[in-house]
Order: C-alpha cells, then sequence, then structure tokens
C-alpha cells in the first residue's frame, strides 16, 4: 500500500462531524427536521384597512400592503418590481390598525403565511395566500406626511377562530 493510499484511508476513517446544528437565537441556520413559517415584510398599504367582527366579537382586519424591489438591468434600464401582499391581523391588534392605518402608511409586518380557499358569491372556488400577522409596527405617516413610528405589540388572539367559518369575509 503506497503513503498516498494510506492518507486517504486514514483521512476516510475520522469521524465526520455532522454540520453545526445552530438555535434561532444565533439567526443563522435550523436542522434539517426543522420546518419554519415565518415573512417579515415591511410595505404600504395599499388601502385602508377592512376591518369587521366575528359572531363572537372577535377583530378581523384585512388590507393589502405593496413591497417594491428596485434593480438595474444588463443594459442599464432601472426596472422596479411591485409585489402585492393580502394580511390579515386578529383581535386587540386588528381594532389598532383599523383606528391607524390609512392608505400609504408604511409599516412592518410579521407573521406566517397561510393559504386557503373559499366559494366566491357565484360558487367559484377561489383560493388565496394571507400573511397572518402576529407583530404590526406602524413606521411612518403615509406618503408626505411624517408621523411617529407605534408599535402594537403582538397580542395571545393572532389567530384565527377555531372555526373559520366564522370569518365576516
Amino acid at each position: 500500500m503506497s503513503t498516498d493510499s494510506a492518507h486517504v484511508h486514514n483521512v476516510a476513517q475520522r469521524p465526520i462531524a455532522p454540520p453545526p446544528i445552530l438555535t434561532p437565537s444565533t439567526g443563522l441556520c435550523y436542522g434539517p427536521a426543522t420546518v419554519v413559517n415565518k415573512v417579515i415584510i415591511v410595505g404600504n398599504l395599499g388601502k385602508d384597512p377592512e376591518v369587521r367582527f366575528t359572531p363572537n366579537g372577535k377583530a378581523l382586519a384585512k388590507f393589502p400592503v405593496a413591497t417594491s424591489e428596485r434593480w438595474t438591468d444588463a443594459e442599464g434600464n432601472r426596472q422596479e418590481r411591485t409585489e402585492w401582499h393580502n394580511v390579515v391581523v386578529w383581535g386587540k391588534q386588528a381594532e389598532t390598525c383599523g383606528q391607524y392605518l390609512s392608505k400609504g402608511r408604511q409599516v412592518y409586518v410579521e407573521g406566517s403565511i397561510r393559504s386557503r380557499q373559499y366559494d366566491d358569491k357565484d360558487g367559484n372556488k377561489r383560493y388565496i395566500t394571507e400573511i397572518v400577522a402576529r407583530d404590526v409596527r406602524f413606521l411612518g405617516g403615509s406618503r408626505g406626511s411624517p408621523e411617529p413610528s407605534v408599535s402594537v405589540p403582538p397580542g395571545e388572539d393572532t389567530g384565527p377562530p377555531s372555526n373559520e367559518d366564522d370569518i365576516p369575509f
């Protein structure tokens, strides 16, 4: 056996350490069995929040948020792409959003992505993807009118009621 093959053989026998599994507090990565559904966006409201209440009295606010991405293409032309996100907020946060947010206002939204289907008024199946917010922060005023930042602490009632049929829209 040559010294080169012996060296390779010894390297192969060394235990290979698994890649480190870092915790969320380190902010780097998760283990292979962990699943994460988390989204953070900062954008501007496309319209005033629509606030309704379930038959049980739980507040629900819905509003679209626009995020934009800008870049220069290979030919040197400035490009922009705007994505629209449907945001759903529950409980006390929903009431606060309805009271203080308006079209054009900049917001920070943290939550999870949820897809669902429903039947429209004509009986057609529709599919929608929404961000169910856990934390909403009001960043600036609407375009052109500076206002102080307002933070709405996440509440315990940030999820939908147990029976989604109670959702009024």
